[in-house]
Order: C-alpha cells, then sequence, then structure tokens
C-alpha cells in the first residue's frame, strides 16, 4: 500500500496519539479561505484570515477534534443595503473515526486529519440569515427608497397609506394634566 502525503492549511497530523487513548494535542492554525465560504447576503471571501485554536484528543473510536474558528464575515445589511463586515467565532467539536465497517461523516485518513470542510461547514452554518448594520436598523423608506436611519429625525410629509392618516397624530407621550374620559 502506497501512503500519498497529504498537505494543506487544514491537514494536521496525527501519528504521535493515533491509536493512544488518552493522549491529546492543541494546535493554532491561521490561514487564508481557500474559496469564498457562503452564498447569502454575507460570506467569507476568499484570502480572508482563518484562525482555529483546535484540541485534538486520541479516543478508543477516533480523533475527537474540538475548537473555535475566528474570521470575520462581509457582505449587505439585509434591511438597508449598506456594506457591513463582522468578526464571527463558531465553536465546533467532530469525532474523526478510524477506517472501518461504520459509515462516517469524518474518517482519520492515513496518518492524519483534514479539517477544511469541517472549518468551513462550521463557518457557513453560522452565518446570519438575515444580517443587519444594527439590530434596530429601521432599513429603507418604502416610497423614496432612502435609508431611514439617515433622515431619524426628519418628519414624514404625509401618511404612507390614506388609511392610516388618523393616526398621523397619535403619540404615545402622555399628558397628565389632560383629562380622562372615565368609564
Amino acid at each position: 500500500m502506497v501512503r500519498k502525503h497529504v498537505t494543506g492549511p487544514f491537514v494536521i497530523p496525527i501519528r504521535d496519539i493515533a491509536h493512544r487513548s488518552g493522549e491529546m494535542r492543541e494546535h493554532t492554525i491561521e490561514a487564508p479561505a481557500p474559496e469564498k465560504w457562503g452564498e447569502g447576503l454575507v460570506s467569507v471571501a476568499e484570502g480572508e484570515p482563518v484562525v482555529i485554536d483546535v484540541r485534538l484528543e486520541s479516543v478508543h473510536e477516533g480523533i475527537l477534534v474540538s475548537g473555535e474558528i475566528d474570521t470575520e464575515y462581509a457582505g449587505i445589511c439585509s434591511r438597508c443595503l449598506i456594506d457591513i463586515a463582522e468578526g464571527l467565532k463558531v465553536e465546533f467539536q467532530e469525532l474523526f473515526a478510524y477506517p472501518g465497517e461504520e459509515e462516517t461523516d469524518f474518517e482519520v485518513q492515513d496518518d492524519h486529519v483534514d479539517l477544511e470542510t469541517l472549518v468551513r461547514e462550521a463557518v457557513v452554518l453560522s452565518l446570519p440569515f438575515q444580517p443587519v448594520c444594527q439590530p434596530d436598523c429601521p432599513g429603507l423608506d418604502p416610497v423614496t427608497g432612502e435609508r431611514l436611519a439617515e433622515n431619524a429625525g426628519t418628519p414624514q410629509s404625509g401618511p404612507l397609506d390614506p388609511r392610516w392618516a388618523a393616526l398621523q397624530d397619535f403619540t404615545t407621550s402622555h399628558d397628565d394634566d389632560a383629562p380622562r374620559p372615565r368609564g
């Protein structure tokens, strides 16, 4: 059997801990994302730095891999469509099983584990589905298309819908001196 030597930024050799239950190693990997991760409004760009603090623990069934990924995603706000960029921290844990009869998602390959698929999946699944620039982003004005956050202090010239015109003068502040209807 010829063993091929696999290399890459997310490949970690495990020869020294394989089949030695109880052994543990910790590594820090810093590498650029090999491709764009994510297809929604935000994604991790190709070449974006990805830092992985990982712990490899040898167990009876294989190598238990756990750790934390630190990177940054970029894209657009789902409400007001401005560019955003945010840091992203993701925790993960997965068993890389020794090759055998049982089918598993991840396997130890010869004398290494390749974390690229695991890291990519963890990052993509943790990206926000509807990212916002700020938690209370008001979005866009439906009439003018302008960002409402920029026009927060300017009153609207008229009601958006004539059916709401009666509510235009309604205020939530209470005047303590005003007479109240008794019921």
